[in-house]
């Protein structure tokens, strides 16, 4: 695939929009010029690649719009060398904007479809500090815990007892949290063994957070 001028424009347009909607963490912005979300989408959806929208993927998933793309990656606090966990890979975008970031990604995806097109992209990409997982996001990935970052880019009714067992101690979360039709963004952080701090932002609609994993098979 290519990125073109064109591409290029288009994303500085979009980023600058972003921007103006209150996004300011310069690193967030900066990846999101540098990493081309039309890579991550279906020919046909080309065209519409830098609108602020979300667009539907493979598995009845969607990409998210790119401003709830930043703003999850705002909250998260994300620096160079930041051990992230993600839950659901979906397309690989959010991911790929994570490690443009300079994090080190662990990545998991239930559908096994998403996850092996999602890890072919990452792998043309270079992205030697994303390493993807087919998997249960649900459980996590205890055996490289803990993490100093957590994100869901799916809503969950309630969080996962054993997500929150592999955040560091001082780390962060940021989950979707509330009932299917529509979720508040909530980042919490650990402040020790089992003491919590929550804080509760703006509402989002996500897909939800499903158990299990769905072979390709």
């Amino acid at each position: 695939m290519e990125d073109t001028y064109r591409h290029k424009g288009l994303r500085k347009r979009l980023v600058e929009s972003i921007r103006q909607k209150g996004i300011n963490d310069e690193n967030v912005l900066e990846a999101m010029n540098k990493i081309p979300r039309h890579f991550f989408l279906d020919k046909a959806f080309e065209e519409m690649a830098y609108e602020d929208q979300a667009m539907p993927i493979e598995e009845g998933q969607t990409i998210s719009q790119p401003f709830t793309v930043a703003y999850q990656s705002q909250l998260l606090e994300v620096r160079k060398r930041s051990k992230v966990l993600e839950i659901g890979t979906g397309s690989g975008y959010q991911s790929a904007i994570l490690g443009a970031i300079g994090a080190r990604v662990y990545t998991i995806e239930r559908h096994e479809a998403l996850y092996l097109k999602a890890k072919a992209m990452l792998d043309s990409l270079q992205m030697s500090n994303v390493r993807c997982y087919y998997g249960d996001g649900i459980k996590g990935l205890g055996e490289f815990a803990p993490f100093d970052r957590i994100l869901l880019t799916c809503a969950a009714t309630e969080v996962p007892e054993a997500l929150l067992n592999q955040l560091a101690i001082g780390g962060i979360m940021v989950i979707p949290l509330g009932s299917q039709k529509e979720q508040t963004m909530t980042r919490i952080k650990k402040i020790a063994e089992s003491e919590y701090n929550y804080e509760e932002f703006d509402n989002f609609k996500f897909v939800p957070l499903l158990s299990g994993k769905n072979s390709k098979q």
